[in-house]
């Protein structure tokens, strides 16, 4: 391969100098992608730097800045008293860029995604919108009313006390002056049996699902999963290899005895007893006792996932699970995103003291410990009694929000929505009038300004009636009697639409 003419090679690689990128940058990255694309072809002699520094007009340090880069990186070579060439074997071959007429035409990706990917949640039952979410958006707290300025307290003086403490990677499970504040916060209010010793501090509520079910069960095993129930854990199972088992909910909660009728094998149950999600029922102390019962002679794990339990408004918090457990039988979960503010990616687990080695070390296997800084705040919050004031303050707004939400249902949604009294958590749900299409009914309030998930996006199977979920707890007075009215004309409008097509079936 014989030597490139320089204005070909200039043509190339002319920087532009309007850009804010430094002319040798420019020159590196086009003269790079030339000969990634083949344009300029593997052991063809580039110019001298300073025949390119003339056809470009610029300085030859410039273009020598870009030529040794390059030959650094290994895409050209330099001969003494002979040039520049380009290396025949190239670091980047096995991504070798396209030429950008067969990236036009190149329509799909490369190569395939999982079977697995089929069964992600989407987004909109996952995870919040960004931004200030719209009403009635659920899973979101209030964080208009955290104390924005007491945790800035709070990190300045972590800072100013111990900062090189907290620069290294800390312990595998988690920051022990954390996990004794957790521990003995567990202990009192949720009347968890535990130890320090048996908290894990992960990086959310998401991870711990993640771990559970990688550590405890394996490829192929079945798992009873709520139904309805949360989409996450059920993406977690199959991401593992496992078979998630949708059991039935009822007002009693868990339906035992229609999962030993479906899966008597499973060897692990997830449930959220205090509060479930997203039907808002509390599983009943007979119920408890029978799964309980039940997983103790068939050896088989119970995943308690008390995502919301602070907040109740006619009773005081129910006792976890995991507070009954004769053995050590139950793993525990909690996440302090639902209380406190959603980016705080703080949660934990409480696990038989046998499983703490095996579960830390896995933590650290799948991403690295949480941030020092934020454990050792949130531990100062806790411990300077900062947690349980925010907690007894947000019940009492939730319990006004709530209120308003129930008022604005009873004088805009009579006849369009039933919605029922929540007894705990951040939302309510609505139910529709028999045959009612909630996926319909939240396409138009999503069209009217405001955000319901439909019950039946949480179903595997037929669900057995169509509902909203309307979270509550984020939104003033104002924007819940707003987002009522807009609600109600939203459903108004699907009224019409779905009687109208009753009338033209009868005409025919």
């Amino acid at each position: 391969m014989g030597r490139i003419a320089s204005s070909l090679v200039s043509a190339l690689v002319a920087p532009d100098v309007t850009l804010r990128d430094p002319l040798h940058r420019q020159i590196y990255l086009k003269l790079r992608n030339a000969i990634l694309t083949g344009r300029i072809a593997p052991g063809a002699q580039i110019p001298s730097s300073r025949e390119l520094a003339r056809e470009l007009h610029v300085a030859r340090n410039t273009v020598l800045n870009a030529v040794e880069q390059l030959i650094t990186e290994g895409y050209l070579q330099g001969e003494h008293g002979s040039g520049t060439y380009v290396n025949r074997t190239l670091p980047d071959d096995t991504i070798r860029v396209p030429r950008p007429r067969a990236a036009a035409r190149r329509t799909g990706i490369h190569a395939p995604l999982s079977l697995r990917t089929r069964d992600l949640p989407t987004r909109s039952t996952l995870l919040p919108a960004t931004g200030r979410p719209r009403p009635f958006h659920s899973a979101v707290p209030a964080v208009d009313a955290f104390p924005c300025q007491l945790w800035a307290k709070l990190v300045q003086e972590q800072w100013r006390r111990r900062p090189s403490d907290l620069l290294s990677f800390g312990e595998p499970a988690g920051y022990l002056p954390l996990r004794r504040a957790i521990a003995a916060y567990l202990t009192g209010a949720r009347a968890v049996r535990c130890e320090a010793e048996q908290i894990i501090i992960v990086s959310g509520a998401q991870q711990a699902l993640d771990l559970v079910s990688r550590l405890l069960i394996d490829p192929g095993d079945p798992a009873w999963v709520e139904e309805p129930g949360y989409p996450g854990i059920r993406a977690t199972l199959l991401a593992s290899g496992a078979q998630p088992v949708p059991v039935p909910v009822d007002e009693d909660g868990l339906n035992v005895q229609a999962g030993l009728a479906r899966a008597p094998n499973a060897r692990l149950v997830y449930v959220t007893p205090s509060h479930q999600f997203p039907l808002g029922y509390t599983m009943t102390l007979a119920r408890r006792l029978e799964l309980l019962d039940w997983a103790r002679r068939a050896r088989t794990w119970i995943l308690e996932d008390d995502y919301d339990s602070e907040y109740r408004y006619t009773s005081r918090p129910i006792p976890a699970l995991q507070g009954l457990a004769a053995q050590e039988q139950v793993i525990y979960v909690g996440t302090f995103s639902k209380v406190l503010f959603p980016s705080l990616r703080l949660g934990y687990l409480v696990v038989p003291s046998t499983l703490v080695d095996v579960f830390a070390a896995a933590r650290t296997v799948a991403a690295g410990p949480p941030p020092l800084i934020e454990q050792a705040v949130l531990t100062e919050f806790i411990t300077e009694g900062h947690f349980g004031r925010h907690i007894r303050r947000m019940r009492a707004l939730y319990q006004e929000r709530r209120a308003v939400l129930m008022d604005e249902a009873r004088r805009e949604l009579s006849g369009l929505l039933e919605v029922q009294v929540s007894e705990a958590g951040l939302h309510a749900i609505g139910w529709l009038p028999r045959r009612g299409d909630d996926r319909l009914a939240a396409q138009r309030a999503s069209t009217a300004g405001v955000d319901a998930i439909p019950l039946s996006s949480f179903y595997r199977g037929p669900n057995k009636r169509s509902g909203l979920i309307l979270g509550f707890a984020a939104f003033s007075e104002p924007e819940l009697r707003g987002g009522a009215r807009k609600l109600a004309r939203a459903l108004r409008g699907e009224t019409r639409t779905a009687l109208s097509g009753k009338k033209k079936n009868l005409s025919h």
